[in-house]
C-alpha cells in the first residue's frame, strides 16, 4: 500500500473534554496526528466529512460518507466512525467495489491516556493492507464482518452476532 485514504466522521476517538461544562465535543481529526507520530511508511490524506457521534449519524450522512468514498482514486480505505452505529454504517459501505474499507473508532477519546484509539488504528492499518476488497470493521483487536457483528453496550465491547 503507497497511500492511505482516511475518512472521518467524529465520534468519540475524536472527541475533547471541556471541564467547565462537564460535557464532550468532537474535535478535529485526530487520526493524522498519530499516524505522523507514528511515522508510517505510507502516504496518507485525511478527509473530515462529519464531526457528529455517531448516535446522530443519519441515513443522509451514511449517503455522504459512501459517495465521499466511492470518489477517491485509491483502492484503500480507512473510515474513523462513533462505535454506536459503525455496523450499520459498515453495512451501508458494503456495496462499494474495488476497494478495502475498513472502518474503526475508539472507546474512549483519542487524548486520553489509555485511550484504545492508537491501537485500533494500528489493527485498521494493518487490516487495509492485507484483507481482500470488502468491509471490514476492527475493534477489541479484531477484523469482523459487518454483517455478523455487534457492539455490546452493555460490555462496551464489538462481539460477534447472528448477523
Amino acid at each position: 500500500m503507497q497511500h492511505l485514504t482516511i475518512v472521518t466522521t467524529g465520534g468519540t476517538i475524536d472527541k475533547i473534554y471541556f471541564d467547565d461544562k462537564s460535557d464532550y465535543k468532537i474535535g478535529a481529526p485526530q487520526i493524522g496526528e498519530i499516524l505522523g507520530q507514528l511515522g508510517v511508511a505510507f502516504q496518507f490524506d485525511v478527509i473530515p466529512i462529519l464531526r457528529k457521534d455517531s448516535l446522530h449519524i443519519t441515513d443522509e450522512d451514511r449517503a455522504l460518507v459512501r459517495s465521499a468514498i466511492e470518489a477517491q482514486p485509491h483502492r484503500h480505505v480507512l473510515v474513523t466512525h462513533g462505535t454506536d452505529t459503525m455496523v450499520e454504517t459498515a453495512r451501508e459501505l458494503a456495496h462499494i467495489k474495488g476497494k478495502v474499507i475498513v472502518l474503526t473508532g475508539a472507546l474512549n477519546p483519542a487524548r486520553f491516556q489509555g485511550s484504545d484509539a492508537v491501537f485500533n488504528i494500528g489493527c485498521a492499518v494493518a487490516a487495509v493492507q492485507t484483507l481482500p476488497d470488502g468491509v471490514y470493521i476492527t475493534m477489541n483487536g479484531r477484523v469482523w464482518d459487518p454483517s455478523k457483528v455487534r457492539k455490546n453496550r452493555e460490555a462496551n465491547r464489538f462481539e460477534e452476532s447472528a448477523g
